[in-house]
């Protein structure tokens, strides 16, 4: 389909309020469109269902789906280059806002003193008031400027609209077969110099690769961990572990082992979350929840040659789900984003230098407003 045609259909069904996806994965050029056919909220049972899933922070709270069993599927090529226009958005103060994160932090490190838990994290809300509304000119915005990262626009008219890009895999499977990740520490990019990683962002990730690692390993076969490396994520580089196997159990065994995980909560992942319900100012709702293609069929072939009709028979339809943590991401309203920044808190970490990380993060979404 023609990328104008494409978003036409997007903004019908914007201005008809029915839920709809944009996405587009890392590393590609194609862009996929979920269009529910009505208003309905459909929630997932036990994640043997099909279609586009958005699950909060909180896994006591429903799942959302766009099932595929009432919605259309279509999709595009987008590789234009859109321009990050310097449009100055008005921001609400900060000041305010630093005194509370400080005194989270603050917070936080208290209780890792106290051996209450080994890592926590936390984050924060800020408000910028937008010239630019668009919702399709912003996830076009961030279609040019995150090719690595899975991008985003989700809407539904009784839950809200939200777009992103984030850079963690929550989980993929083909068939049995998973990946996942372990992604952890922060640092600024700069340019033709090596980055140099301190104890704390390298202790801070190994702990996300432990937890993982203990939490699957009776429900998977053939454990896999590959080394530490550094990724880049728009101008902010992270540390990263991949990690794979083969289920034994079931796709809801998995995702519950894994979310949320210890690189949007904690460690020990009961402790941490109790006290990020209890102790930020504010409801994450999707924030560090995840979302994905849920047990959608793709078809698998042995051969490239579409003429070789004889090898076409050996094609397999496979079972695939590709699920993101939801980092980077924004809430959208009529007139004003909400940009959600957090950080993870050790024994190591310094208040001051914890709201600094959150502002270098907070500028990656600014950017494209």
């Amino acid at each position: 389909m023609e990328s104008r045609e494409f978003f036409n259909v997007a903004q019908q069904c914007f201005n008809d309020a029915l839920p709809f996806v944009l996405y587009r994965k890392p590393e590609q050029f194609k862009v996929k469109g979920v269009f529910q056919n009505d208003d309905t909220i459909n929630v997932v049972s036990d994640f043997s269902e099909s279609g586009f899933v958005f699950a909060p922070f909180n896994n006591e709270d429903q799942t959302i789906i766009i099932p595929s069993n009432h919605s259309v599927a279509l999709e595009t090529t987008f590789n234009d280059v859109v321009d990050v226009e310097n449009i100055t958005n008005k921001q609400i103060p900060l000041d305010e806002a630093k005194e509370i994160h400080l005194q989270l932090v603050s917070n936080a490190i208290k209780q890792i003193e106290a051996q209450q838990f080994k890592k926590v994290v936390v984050s924060r809300k800020e408000e910028v008031i937008l010239k630019e509304t668009n919702p399709f000119q912003l996830f076009k915005r961030l279609l040019s400027q995150y090719k690595t990262a899975f991008v985003y626009c989700w809407y539904h008219p009784k839950v809200g609209l939200w777009l992103g890009a984030t850079p963690e895999t929550l989980l993929s499977v083909v068939g049995n077969r998973f990946t996942t990740m372990s992604l952890a520490g922060t640092q600024a990019y700069i340019e033709d110099e090596a980055p140099v990683w301190q104890a704390k962002e390298i202790e801070e990730q190994q702990l996300v690769t432990d937890y993982i690692v203990e939490n699957l390993k009776t429900e998977v076969e053939h454990f896999s961990v590959g080394n530490v490396e550094a990724i880049k994520a728009g101008n902010l580089l992270h540390l990263r572990t991949k990690i794979s196997g083969v289920i034994t159990s079931n796709l809801k065994t998995i995702i519950d082992a894994l979310h949320p995980t210890p690189a949007v909560c904690g460690l020990p992942k009961k402790e941490t979350k109790q006290f990020i319900l209890k102790e930020e100012s504010y409801n994450r709702e999707f924030y560090t929840g995840f979302l994905g293609e849920l047990n959608l069929k793709e078809e698998k072939s042995r051969n490239t040659n579409r003429r070789n009709v004889e090898n076409n028979a050996y094609n397999s339809i496979k079972t695939v789900s590709n699920l993101y943590v939801n980092l980077r991401c924004m809430q959208l309203t009529d007139i004003k984003a909400n940009i959600y920044v957090g950080g993870g808190i050790t024994k190591d970490s310094i208040p001051e230098k914890e709201w600094e990380e959150t502002v270098a993060k907070s500028g990656t979404m600014k950017s494209m407003l």
